[in-house]
C-alpha cells in the first residue's frame, strides 16, 4: 500500500512515519534522501539549488520503481503539498492521504526555532491552500520540539 504523508513543515510528518513504518518497509522522504547525498556535516533542511535538483530527481525515480512494488512492501511517502495532478496519480494508486497538523501556531514555532526563515512562507502557503477546506488532520503536537 502506498501512505502519503502531507502536512506543513515541521508538523511532525517524518515522526508519525517512524512510528507507523516497520524496517521493511520503503520510506521516501525528500530531506533524509538530501542529508544521505550531502557531503559531511549538511544542514538536515537547508539544502543547495543543485542539491535539490539532484535529490528531487532521485525522489521521483524512487516513487516511481517504489509503486512497480506495492503488493509487496508498504511505501510511506512524505508530500509536503501535492497537486491536483500528484493526488489524481494516488488516488489511482489507492493509496492511504494522512495529513500530519498540529496546528498553525505549534508549526510556526517549530519552524522558528529550528528551520531557516523561508520556511515560514511555505508555512503560510500550506496554511492557505487548505483554508476553507474541512479539517481532516491528525494532530502531533506531542514531540517534545
Amino acid at each position: 500500500m502506498l501512505i502519503v504523508v502531507t502536512g506543513p513543515p515541521a508538523a511532525g510528518k517524518s515522526s508519525w512515519i517512524k512510528a507507523h513504518a516497520t524496517a521493511r518497509d520503503i520510506v521516501i522522504d525528500l530531506d533524509l534522501m538530501a542529508l544521505a547525498m550531502a557531503g559531511p556535516g549538511a544542514d538536515h533542511h537547508n539544502h543547495t539549488d543543485v542539491l535539490t535538483r539532484v535529490v528531487h530527481r532521485a525522489r521521483y525515480a524512487a516513487i516511481d520503481e517504489a509503486c512497480q512494488h506495492l503488493d509487496k512492501v508498504d511505501v510511506y511517502l512524505i508530500h509536503t503539498q501535492p497537486s491536483a495532478k500528484a493526488l489524481a496519480k494516488y488516488k489511482r494508486l489507492e493509496a492511504r492521504i494522512i495529513t500530519v497538523d498540529p496546528g498553525r501556531d505549534i508549526v510556526m514555532q517549530r519552524v522558528k526555532a529550528m528551520r531557516q526563515p523561508e520556511m515560514e512562507r511555505v508555512v503560510t502557503r500550506w496554511y492557505n491552500a487548505r483554508r476553507g477546506r474541512p479539517a481532516e488532520a491528525m494532530p502531533q503536537a506531542s514531540r517534545a520540539w
